[in-house]
């Protein structure tokens, strides 16, 4: 029987209040990341976790050329998950951006086996999956674009995440672009649970 998967992106403390690049209310989402993390293990569900995981030096950060500040340097404070996440023993974590490359999508990033996410669900015979997480119009953004592009149905826990805005619209212009790739929004977390 085909399961269903919870992928969480990059709740981690440099994208929290206090971090070195906030999402506003980043940690607002915590409490609900919770209720999904407790959700999806009651349930059998596979649980994934995204992380910002780049090194010191890299053209994504403004010092090299980029365009964000530094953060999220692996091993550091501000790479980690948010304290107040509950972390399952199971959880599934994928680190990117760990080179120059972006690493906006967790679809981009590996596990400590080099297993990338698409392997990871398709050996779990994964075929739905739920995301939620930081940032709206960046990392989910981008995951969920990928997820739907490889033939997954993809479902937005929009209760579940937050927006960078850099512009006032890009989280609602995200959001819209999602649901045109064929991404179901959910307003109230998950259908049927």
């Amino acid at each position: 029987m085909p399961r269903k998967a919870l992928v969480l992106v990059d709740v981690q403390n440099d994208f929290c209040l206090g971090g070195a690049l906030p999402v506003p209310d980043g940690d607002k989402i915590i409490p609900l990341c919770n209720r999904y993390l407790e959700m999806f293990q009651r349930a059998g569900g596979l649980i994934v976790l995204s992380r910002d995981w780049h090194p010191l030096e890299t053209k994504h950060f403004k010092t090299q050329g980029g365009i964000w500040p530094v953060h999220c340097v692996r091993e550091t404070r501000g790479a980690r998950f948010h304290p107040d996440l509950i972390l399952p023993q199971e959880a599934v974590i994928l680190s990117k951006g760990d080179g120059d490359e972006d690493g906006y999508s967790a679809f981009q990033g590996a596990d400590t086996r080099g297993r990338r996410l698409e392997k990871i669900l398709k050996d779990g015979r994964v075929e739905e999956i739920y995301v939620g997480g930081l940032a709206t119009d960046y990392c989910v953004r981008a995951t969920c674009l990928d997820a739907a592009r490889l033939g997954f149905q993809v479902f937005l826990l929009k209760d579940a995440i937050r927006g960078v805005n850099v512009n006032p619209e890009d989280s609602a212009r995200a959001i819209l672009q999602m649901e045109n790739a064929g991404v179901k929004i959910l307003d109230n977390g998950v259908p049927g649970r």
